[in-house]
């Protein structure tokens, strides 16, 4: 037996250094005026030798640090000003620049060795002792100077124009920023680019919290390439606002955070986040943790720290509600991750499968749904463990769970394709944490809601979802709906499901 219900409202291990691959190693030095090459024998390169030897009297390393001399080292705790963007950016395309640079040196030199037989460590190692490596270092060093060149001057015109650089950041480009942070976030971290988000908690009107509270505090999270204006804070039909008129006496607030970051990072500073808010204000009786996509994930690593660190915030949870997240993993990150091993594989193509390294470390997350440090921190470069190898995160006992699913269909279809394809993003039992063996959530099937004819956006905008979370949450866990059947819920009119708001 099921529950039917219908409704009739329609609405961080990067690369540090982008020039890590130029290497001095092996090189000749030779002094301004001289060469050691008869010109006649060097007819194509004699040229260019004669540049490059002007180069290696330059101390470009000394350059850049003075260029870069001054520069904050650690990413900025506050809200990102219209000056910090424009810094970021300039760094940033600079940054494109260089990867770039990478994956066309990486191409060009398996074209020209392999076909030879010298597609092999000794012959990649000499390679950057040559003519084409030198010049593929070239452009990444000259690009690295005028990008910290840049930054410098615009922020020696931060300094200067204060009432300029500390315009508040307009919306529209708030959203172009959360992009960029959910596919290269990490990249951004560890490139001290002022366009990093850093992790905060928001009121309804934008501001960052800094008011005393106390009683039932609700918080809504995010997920990929989102921010907390995802949720619409302020419009009369949001999720948060409807929260807010059932329960008047408890306070909704948003989290902002940098959603291409290892997922586990994020929990640990959401973890940290938490218990700073309770210290401070000791009069909080309660919080509940809503969570879409990334967002239900970077809860429930947080709720794993906290039990691990035995942290006290983690003693006031009263509900956990996840919308649409890949606890077992997203399908389309697992399609991306195939199609990159395929083309590394195949000759003269396998440069390629380097732009799937550009993407951010959270997004590489999401393939298996990894929310602890082991699943990651133990591999070479940027990858998760196999999912049979994958750590178990249990849920922490005593707070009630809900999880919700979606599906695209309008209507009830139990199959494999109907599963597999879910809100297009993940789907219904990756969002429902059903899983084999130890990975299962246990989650009591009255505590799990699929919605038909919503996308995996719509999760955010849905009516019929919105109302679901207010009733859980209004409800509190009075009710027994453990030993109720699993909800499904279906669209009234089939016309404007995949639109519904």
């Amino acid at each position: 037996m099921t529950t039917n219900i219908y409704s009739t409202d329609l609405p961080d291990a990067t690369h540090d250094s982008y020039g890590s691959n130029f290497s001095n190693e092996g090189v000749i030095h030779y002094q301004p005026g001289t060469h050691p090459v008869e010109k006649s024998n060097m007819p194509i390169h004699g040229d260019l030798y004669e540049h490059l030897s002007q180069l290696d009297a330059l101390d470009v390393d000394e350059l850049v640090r003075l260029l870069a001399d001054g520069a904050d080292e650690t990413v900025k705790s506050q809200p990102l000003t219209l000056g910090g963007f424009f810094e970021g950016l300039a760094q940033l395309a600079t940054m494109g620049v260089v990867e770039v640079t990478d994956i066309v040196e990486s191409m060009h030199r398996e074209i020209m060795l392999r076909p030879i037989g010298r597609f092999n460590e000794n012959h990649l190692k000499n390679w950057h002792g040559g003519v084409t490596g030198r010049v593929y270092g070239l452009v990444r060093h000259v690009m690295l100077l005028v990008g910290n060149n840049l930054s410098s001057g615009l922020r020696l015109y931060k300094n200067v124009a204060t009432q300029t650089s500390s315009q508040p950041l307009p919306v529209s480009l708030k959203k172009l920023v959360n992009v960029f942070n959910g596919v290269m976030g990490d990249h951004l971290v560890n490139n001290n680019n002022s366009l990093a988000i850093p992790m905060a908690l928001y009121d309804k009107e934008g501001i960052p919290q800094r008011e005393e509270l106390s009683g039932r505090i609700i918080i809504l999270c995010h997920g990929l390439c989102l921010s907390y204006l995802s949720w619409h804070p302020q419009q009369y039909n949001s999720l948060g606002q409807a929260i807010s008129r059932s329960q008047p006496e408890a306070t909704v607030l948003y989290l902002d955070y940098n959603t291409g970051r290892r997922i586990s990072r994020s929990g640990r500073k959401l973890s940290k986040l938490l218990q700073d808010l309770v210290d401070n204000n000791p009069n909080i009786s309660q919080i509940d943790l809503v969570g879409h996509s990334m967002g239900g994930l970077v809860a429930r690593s947080a709720l794993f720290y906290a039990k691990q660190d035995r942290l006290d915030w983690m003693k006031r949870v009263g509900n956990l509600i996840t919308l649409g997240s890949p606890h077992h993993g997203a399908v389309l990150e697992r399609i991306g991750f195939l199609v990159q091993d395929i083309i590394s594989k195949v000759p003269f193509a396998s440069s390629l499968a380097h732009l799937g390294d550009m993407r951010s470390a959270g997004i590489i997350d999401l393939r298996h749904g990894s929310i602890r440090d082991a699943d990651w921190q133990s591999l070479e470069g940027r990858n998760v463990v196999p999912q049979d190898f994958r750590h178990p995160a249990r849920l922490p006992s005593g707070i009630k769970t809900y999880f919700v699913a979606s599906a695209l269909i309008e209507t009830h279809y139990d199959s494999k394709v109907t599963n597999l394809l879910g809100d297009s993003l993940v789907s219904v039992a990756s969002a429902l944490g059903e899983d084999d063996g130890e990975h299962n959530l246990f989650v009591p099937e009255g505590h799990k809601a699929i919605f038909y004819g919503v996308n995996h956006m719509g999760l955010i905008h849905s009516r019929r979802v919105r109302e679901q979370v207010v009733a859980w949450l209004l409800d509190n866990g009075k009710s027994d709906y453990a030993s109720r059947d699993r909800i499904h819920s279906y669209p009234c009119s089939l016309g404007l499901v995949a639109e519904e708001s």
